[in-house]
């Protein structure tokens, strides 16, 4: 099982050395799965599907920082010697990739938001559910219908949400708190790496209107809605996810560094 400075991931491409190094960070309460195989094993690309700490194959304990969890990615990144690389991040996983870009902007050569916001503010009602386990079963039933789009395949909810299930509650609660005290609306206009934002035009955890404020800060930054979906997009609509992303990535040579700067 690959390991590198804790956590689990998930390597496709290895080999190609002349294609920049893309690392996938996913939301909160998940793991690496929360990829589907069409962007896990994206054609021609060089990725890596990480386990953050504390969720799916990483073990030790989750955070409740999402600067604790850039730094995780950061020394991951320096564990494989990868000098930089593409961060593409899902929900709580954009959080941590926009941090990384103000941050730690020598590691980042370019950005995949997907349901992302510069703000993730958890509702008070989520978090007291979260914080207590006897209703971690009635949370999982409300996240399920707030993650998903109108037509999504029953069968996919169903396993996101047996999936989400895995997670320690304790863990759960902890992103959920990572995620409410994130915000860097005053400081997302600082960063100037290449960055794509992809939303599901039927998102109700992070609207299309939160993406569309990225795209409004981030110069040259790429906003594209993909219709009928919901927050877990690229589970919904994984083809054009990967179309999409993968379109973007091959935009990003591999010799590009990003300027510094940071908070």
């Amino acid at each position: 099982m690959p390991t590198a400075a804790g956590l689990y991931y998930f390597v496709h491409g290895e080999n190609l050395d002349g294609r920049p190094p893309v690392v996938l960070i996913h939301g909160a309460g998940g793991a690496h799965l929360n990829w589907p195989p069409q962007v896990r094993r994206l054609n021609g690309q060089r990725l890596f599907a990480i386990d953050l700490p504390g969720h799916g194959k990483s073990k030790g304990m989750g955070r409740q920082d999402i600067l604790e969890y850039a730094r995780a990615v950061s020394e991951f990144l320096k564990a494989l010697s990868l000098p930089a690389a593409i961060l593409v991040g899902h929900s709580m996983g954009s959080a941590i990739a926009l941090v990384m870009a103000l941050q730690f902007p020598q590691q980042v050569l370019g950005l995949g938001l997907l349901g992302g916001g510069a703000k993730l503010r958890v509702a008070k009602s989520i978090l007291e559910l979260a914080a207590q386990p006897e209703t971690f079963p009635t949370l999982l039933q409300i996240l399920g219908d707030l993650s998903y789009g109108p037509h999504a395949d029953p069968r996919l909810k169903e396993l996101g949400m047996r999936r989400l299930a895995e997670t320690r509650p304790a863990v759960l609660y902890g992103d959920f708190l990572a995620c409410d005290a994130f915000d860097v609306m005053q400081q997302v206009k600082n960063i100037h790496v290449p960055t794509l934002l992809l939303c599901g035009s039927e998102d109700q955890m992070t609207p299309p209107n939160r993406s569309a404020y990225l795209h409004e800060q981030i110069a040259g930054s790429q906003l594209r809605l993909i219709p009928g979906a919901g927050h877990m997009l690229m589970l919904e609509a994984p083809d054009e996810t990967a179309r999409l992303l993968g379109a973007f990535l091959d935009t990003i040579p591999s010799g590009l560094r990003s300027p510094k700067y940071c908070y």
